[in-house]
């Protein structure tokens, strides 16, 4: 059977997930945590995609980005992933490959799934036991939402700016949502969606984009419930 095209689309929130190969550390160092930030950051600004959200974890990374051409975020992915492996195996004398594969993504609802997505992201640290809250967690984007700092490769997406009517307010109203976390219904429903790469949204939703795109955005019929997600880790 042939591989199904990624389904990419532009001014849509794209969730994306890149892993290492065996699910090997793909970061030792600081270093290699910032070497990525910065190729991220380069390569978002080169291709012109917008950043809402990252977490870099040992193993693999997380993205939430609106691309605003068709190949946009392709290219983008593209380009930081040769460089990157190229960084990592000159610092530790290997050569082949590091990644898992082509990077998985896929499109999300922005209403309904944007800032669980966010704080699926941001999360994902305390879920693998590495910090007991988001805030600790050096890493990903959260601390430039709650205030802690100022990250000049995020790009909030314009959902943030109505949680709140003063900086203060949004940082304590994404602070909070965060805290509260979300369901599992929806954590299942976010990994499985950007591993299988099926949009995921309601019935409406699916069916304008499919209107988009030739490739099939969903795996059954428009208006039909997708199959009961398997459980996958993130």
């Amino acid at each position: 059977m042939a591989r199904l095209s990624r389904l990419t689309l532009a001014d849509q929130p794209h969730h994306v997930i890149q892993r290492g190969n065996n699910r090997q550390v793909i970061f030792h160092l600081p270093a290699d945590y910032q070497t990525m930030l910065d190729m991220l950051d380069e390569n978002a600004r080169k291709f012109d995609v917008a950043l809402h959200a990252y977490v870099l974890m040992d193993n693999h990374f997380h993205l939430l980005a609106t691309p605003h051409t068709p190949e946009g975020l392709p290219q983008m992915m593209q380009a930081v992933g040769r460089s990157y492996v190229r960084y990592f195996n000159d610092r530790i004398k290997r050569t082949g490959t590091l990644w898992e594969g082509r990077y998985k993504s896929t499109l999300i609802q922005t209403e309904r799934y944007l800032l669980a997505c966010m704080a699926y992201i941001d999360l994902n640290p305390v879920r693998a036991g590495m910090v007991g809250q988001a805030r600790e967690y050096a890493w990903s984007s959260h601390a430039h939402y709650i205030g802690l700092r100022t990250d000049k490769m995020v790009t909030p997406h314009s959902l943030v700016w109505e949680l709140g009517n003063t900086p203060f307010a949004r940082e304590a109203a994404y602070a909070e949502l965060v805290h509260a976390g979300i369901s599992a219904g929806q954590r299942q429903a976010l990994t499985d969606s950007v591993l299988r790469g099926w949009a995921l949204g309601e019935p409406d939703y699916v069916k304008k984009l499919q209107q988009m795109t030739q490739r099939r955005v969903s795996m059954s019929a428009a208006g039909r419930p997708l199959a009961a997600p398997k459980k996958n880790k993130e």
